[in-house]
């Protein structure tokens, strides 16, 4: 599954190069990517065409074209995404041969009235899009989704509190989208490598500091996997498959297990957790003593 800095390649992309385009026609050529708006498949096209889209916005794993107001409205509404397991947006222009999955096609006018398509890929059907009513802002159906840590607004403090008042395992909040957002699994067994701890470490026996600590590794990991997957956009094309280099290349615990820690030398160990698997050091990254 594509992990947050994979989305906001995305986003970043979408930004350079489809903010203020208008949305000449929307073609769903598959109704399952659509299937959680109320209007259908007709009425998702019908809410999109003549749109212009304005800005493009991301929390955690979501991402949105921001749309802008039309008449009597205060606010304008959103396409919001999710790419799921396999889930791509490719820009082409009109005319490239369409893809095996290609699941729904935007033609969009640019504002230099040049022709372009915007198309939504999607092999197993796992994503989807839904135009969110008023949502250009915050769409309603992710406004419970708590920002992550690469958001210049995210509140340290108020993560290092609500964690330390929680008797769940660390890596479990990590992944919890209610306190934050778009952290995933993989990034989240690098980052407690990097902290050295380990994810069954309870959030109320960890200290303000320690905390802190790893939320700068999480950002760390989170700007290095970035800065390594950010160019696919420059060709006016966008492949997000979960195939990141950064995971091909960088990864210290995720996927390593048997193999020496790069730290200590002890082989890194695997261990099932939430119908996935954990990774870490036994070594550098000690379970914690019951209670």
């Amino acid at each position: 599954m594509p992990e947050l800095p994979e989305v906001e390649v995305v986003r970043a992309g979408l930004e350079r190069h489809v903010v203020g385009s208008s949305i000449e026609a929307v073609e769903v050529l598959h109704p399952r990517p659509v299937r959680r708006d109320h209007r259908g498949s007709t009425g998702f096209a019908a809410a999109l065409a003549g749109q212009r889209i304005d800005a493009v916005r991301r929390r955690g794993k979501y991402f949105w074209l921001a749309l802008a107001p039309t008449s009597g409205q205060d606010r304008g509404d959103a396409l919001l995404g999710h790419l799921g397991m396999s889930g791509q947006m490719l820009l082409h222009e009109p005319g490239a041969l369409d893809e095996r999955h290609l699941r729904v096609r935007f033609t969009l006018r640019t504002p230099a009235s040049q022709a372009l398509e915007m198309r939504f890929v999607d092999q197993r059907m796992f994503g989807g899009l839904v135009v969110s009513a008023g949502g250009a802002d915050l769409p309603v159906e992710i406004a419970h989704i708590a920002r992550d840590p690469v958001d210049p607004q995210f509140d340290d403090d108020e993560f290092v509190r609500r964690a330390r008042r929680r008797t769940s395992a660390v890596k479990r909040l990590l992944l919890d989208q209610g306190l934050v957002s778009g952290v995933g699994n993989i990034y989240a067994d690098e980052a407690l490598w990097r902290a050295r701890l380990h994810g069954e470490r309870p959030g109320d026996r960890l200290s303000g500091p320690v905390l802190r600590g790893l939320l700068g590794h999480v950002r760390d990991v989170m700007g290095e996997a970035l800065a390594q997957g950010g160019t696919s956009f420059d060709a006016l094309y966008v492949n997000v498959n979960g195939e990141s280099g950064y995971f091909d290349r960088s990864l210290d615990a995720y996927g390593q297990e048997g193999r020496p820690c790069r730290r200590c030398g002890t082989p890194i160990r695997r261990v099932a957790f939430m119908n996935r698997s954990s990774f870490f050091c036994p070594s550098c990254q000690r379970p914690p003593r019951s209670r």
